[in-house]
């Protein structure tokens, strides 16, 4: 048995070492299948393939599984500027066993500014294994923080934003009608309570001596010739969109009709006109005064609640269809833009409406009430989180809320809690739209990349429109005027132009409208003056219609 052991021994013993003295592999060691990106990182950071606030001077390192073929490399990998297609000059580094490669461009790239940095399919390993996954990734270049223009007064830098944004009513008026054109493409369409705006707008541009007093009353008389003399009316009530040469109604969508809110707002300005443009001694300014009201006392409220059949009022009137549901389409119930309608609805002394269609329509009983908190700020009316910001500007452009209440609110604090709402969703940003902080933030309707959007809390895209901080600065001036600053001042270059700022922005995308709208324009001029003398405030506030209205409805002011 001993011998039998050790007999096995040896052979095992004998097997090892023939094993071990066999050649090697004439061909070598075995080569790898596969090459591919091991890491990828900005600036010494991963993010994944997005990149946003990256400086201009940024290191983009690229780790692979193998060392890298440097001729390959230099033909393969490439940074781009996305929006123009230039190719950047870089300089790439090779490092640990050239299995990394650093890569920077050779000179500081442009602010706010999105790049591709990509490794194509030609890159290569050093054993001539090209890449299995190209790489793509997108690098966003952070805002340039220094000042795109002088640093003015504060008061300097809101008489500069109030005339240059005036210059789209003034300057870029409908030749024909001088009512404002709906946008700075619309060619002959004009918009109704953009002209209202717009007239509100031109009574600023006199107050602040942008423009002469006899020049604004020229202009405003040929509107509202133009009114009454062109255009078609329905129980005294204008459509939506005009055409500016012909005075024929343009359809708004399914609207082929009248619109009572957009003649509303329309009236808002034409009120205030009244107040302002007053001494019967001048002709011009008399027979303007007239011409207003005579469209002011034909607009017939009441018919507006389905012909005196419901209490409540109906935004709009579409004479071609035949159904009821399609004659009288939205009613108008709050919390929304349309609070002025219900006010002049009661304001008027020819066909007023009863408090309960107020309190039935607008208020739904109490219906528009929140109560809840958002942010640690309490919100008295409307959806939660306040909706877009243009509910506290187009009514409150003549309404004074600090002075309004009724059973329902005090309307000082809803016009301020709902903004404070607005800009602490900014600041808390949930959604990671790059871009939004304490100076960036405003949400609201507006132009966004390949539409238009009615921005809220709740409907939040990452587009930022100057129009819904810089209006609601009677609300929250200290933090209205901070991001009017920093609009001007750190993002100018990209969205301070021919009419002030144009209509949206955002961040995330880089995307930087061309476009101007007049009800996004105009409550720029108009709340900015508010904040600053409370004119238009007082104007509409001292029409005694408007009084007689407010009382009417159980409102205190």
């Amino acid at each position: 048995m001993k011998n039998l052991i050790i007999l096995f021994f040896s052979l095992t013993l004998w097997g090892a070492c023939k094993k071990g003295s066999e050649s090697p592999n004439p061909t070598g060691p075995s080569q790898p299948t596969s090459f591919d990106l091991s890491s990828f990182k900005v600036n010494g950071t991963y993010g994944g393939f997005i990149y946003y606030n990256v400086n201009m001077t940024p290191t983009i390192q690229a780790s692979f599984f193998a060392p890298i073929d440097e001729t390959s490399a230099i033909n393969s990998i490439s940074l781009i500027d996305a929006i123009s297609g230039a190719t950047i000059p870089i300089s790439l580094s090779f490092q640990n066993g050239d299995s990394s490669i650093n890569i920077r461009p050779n000179n500081a790239l442009p602010a706010l500014t999105k790049f591709t940095f990509t490794v194509s399919g030609g890159l290569e390993s050093k054993s001539k294994v090209k890449i299995q996954s190209p790489v793509s990734a997108s690098l966003y270049t952070e805002i340039d923080s220094t000042a795109k223009f002088p640093q003015i007064s504060d008061s300097a830098l809101l008489d500069l934003v109030q005339k240059q944004t005036l210059k789209y009513f003034w300057d870029f008026g409908h030749p024909i009608s001088g009512m404002a054109r709906e946008r700075n493409t619309s060619g002959d369409v004009v918009t109704t309570g953009g002209t209202g705006f717009g007239i509100m707008a031109m009574i600023v541009g006199v107050k602040r001596g942008f423009i002469t007093r006899s020049d604004a009353v020229t202009r405003i008389n040929t509107i509202v010739n133009f009114l009454i003399t062109k255009c078609t009316r329905w129980h005294g009530a204008f459509s939506h969109w005009i055409n500016g040469t012909t005075g024929a109604t343009i359809a708004f969508g399914n609207n082929n009709g009248a619109d009572i809110v957009e003649t509303s707002f329309l009236m808002e300005g034409l009120l205030c006109a009244r107040q302002y443009f007053n001494n019967i001694a001048v002709a011009n300014e008399n027979a303007l005064k007239d011409s207003i009201n005579s469209i002011w006392n034909a607009i017939d409220w009441n018919w507006f609640t389905q012909n005196d059949t419901q209490n409540a009022l109906y935004w709009q009137y579409n004479p071609s269809y035949t159904s009821t549901n399609d004659i009288w389409s939205i009613k108008i119930s709050g919390w929304n833009e349309a609070l002025i309608a219900y006010i002049l609805g009661a304001s008027s002394s020819t066909h007023s409406i009863a408090e309960i269609v107020y309190d039935n329509g607008w208020a739904n009983m109490g219906a528009l009430k929140n109560g809840n908190t958002f942010y640690n700020i309490m919100l008295p009316l409307g959806p939660n989180l306040g909706g877009p910001l243009f509910f506290e500007h187009y009514s409150f452009m003549g309404l004074n809320p600090e002075i309004l209440k009724d059973a329902y609110a005090d309307y000082n604090l809803q016009t301020k809690n709902h903004t404070l709402i607005n800009r602490a969703y900014c600041i808390a940003n949930p959604n990671n739209n790059y871009g939004y902080s304490n100076l960036c933030w405003g949400l609201t309707a507006s132009d966004i990349q390949n539409g238009y959007n009615a921005s809220s809390p709740t409907n939040d895209v990452g587009v930022i429109a100057p129009t819904a901080a810089i209006s609601s600065m009677p609300y929250t001036p200290t933090e209205s005027l901070a991001a009017l600053k920093f609009f001007y001042y750190q993002l100018g270059d990209k969205i301070w132009g021919q009419y002030g700022f144009v209509d949206a922005f955002s961040l995330k995308d880089l995307w930087f409208a061309s476009s101007y709208l007049a009800i996004d324009q105009g409550p720029e001029i108009v709340m900015v003056e508010n904040y600053r003398s409370g004119l238009l405030w007082s104007l509409f506030m001292s029409c005694p219609e408007i009084r007689q209205g407010l009382t009417k409805l159980g409102f205190t002011y």
